[in-house]
């Protein structure tokens, strides 16, 4: 039998306007995550600058400690959205059905205003990273309907925990 296995998970908002007072997206992450029975290594706000993203998720991304990386935020197509630009060419490896599968759940919901929804997801340097929209609602879509039985090592046919070493190592 398969036991849980905590992960470390650092949390990102992306904003121009959110702050730890108002930062719903950063914290229904924050709230299911610690639900499930995973750590919150580290919760940041910075603002839609991909530079900035990029410094933030590069310092977690080669810290042995975080094991998955969820930002919310800046994945639309207006303004300074700028997330999957930045996080992108940090990837070892994309994982397209993520992205997919969030659209398609959220279709439900939002309809065709998911095509503007460019939430993605990969692997670099061994961590998982996570993009989701900057609406709570699309951050409890993705974690309640995806992120959470993958990152559940008991989940059946297979979950993102058993493809790492590092993470079966815990």
């Amino acid at each position: 039998m398969t036991h849980f296995k905590s992960l470390n998970i650092a949390v990102l908002t992306v904003s121009d306007s959110r702050h730890a007072t108002n930062d719903t997206s950063g914290d229904t992450l924050v709230e299911r995550i610690t639900n499930s029975g995973h750590f919150v290594a580290d919760k940041q706000i910075v603002l839609d600058n991909i530079y900035q993203i990029r410094a933030t998720v590069s310092q977690w991304i080669i810290n042995a400690k975080i094991d998955v990386i969820i930002s919310t935020g800046g994945t639309g197509v207006t303004g300074r959205d700028g997330t999957p630009e930045a996080i992108t060419p940090l990837l070892d490896k994309i994982l397209e059905g993520f992205g997919e599968t969030f659209r398609w759940l959220s279709f439900t919901d939002i309809k065709t205003s998911t095509i503007q929804s460019r939430a993605i997801a990969g692997v670099a340097n061994g961590t998982y990273i996570f993009c989701l929209p900057g609406s709570t609602s699309a951050c409890r879509t993705a974690w309640d309907s995806i992120i959470q039985a993958q990152l559940d090592s008991r989940t059946k046919p297979c979950n993102l925990v058993q493809l790492m070493p590092r993470l079966l190592e815990k």
